[in-house]
């Protein structure tokens, strides 16, 4: 796993897990006001040492897509926390219940190719995408990425706000439903950020 950090000496601190095969730019429009940000992505190998965090007030952990996954695997990793937020995943992104069927995640894996991978990033939004370039990320990364995750199980554990596009063509909208109790429900497909100017308003 690598990590980008934006640190500007603010007490409060935003901890990111990304969704498949991004990197920081798709969320870096977003306004960081008085936090910073870990941004955590590329799932490849899990294996990673964190920066002293130990001087920030407050935490926040932010899961997108299936960074809700990999953040139930982390959770304990950074002290108290004060707030857990899920959007748009759950801790079974790849399930016929609850996340991606297993058998449209298996296709998707069989056919990627780089065509197929920039009508994945395309089908996240539910008009035409804000912008061309959704990563820098290498393809064979992404392609060896998505391979990989679905040989991870996420943990069962509480979030305390999630987050649910209502036109996810990604993981399902109706299988996160089964999911999540009471979530909020926007108006967005898989990728919301677009929506929203700063970090702030998702917390």
């Amino acid at each position: 796993m690598k990590y980008k950090f934006f640190q500007e000496n603010n007490k409060n601190l935003i901890i990111f897990f990304n969704g498949w095969g991004m990197d920081e730019l798709i969320i870096s429009h977003l306004k960081r006001d008085d936090f910073d940000l870990l941004v955590l992505y590329d799932y490849n190998d899990l294996d990673i040492e964190f920066p002293n965090l130990n001087n920030y007030e407050k935490k926040y952990i932010i899961g997108w897509s299936m960074g809700v996954m990999i953040s139930t695997l982390f959770y304990d990793c950074f002290g108290e926390i004060d707030k857990y937020i899920a959007i748009n995943g759950t801790p079974k992104p790849i399930d016929d219940k609850y996340g991606i069927p297993e058998k449209i995640y298996k296709l998707t894996l069989r056919g990627f190719n780089e065509t197929s991978c920039q009508k994945f990033m395309e089908r996240m939004f539910d008009s035409t995408p804000p912008i061309s370039k959704f990563s820098n990320r290498e393809f064979e990364s992404q392609k060896i990425e998505l391979a990989n995750l679905m040989g991870i199980e996420g943990k069962i554990i509480s979030f305390d706000k999630t987050i649910v596009s209502n036109n996810d063509n990604i993981i399902p909208t109706k299988n996160q439903l089964n999911y999540w109790k009471n979530p909020e429900i926007i108006e967005s497909g898989h990728c919301p950020f677009f929506k929203y100017e700063s970090w702030s308003e998702i917390i």
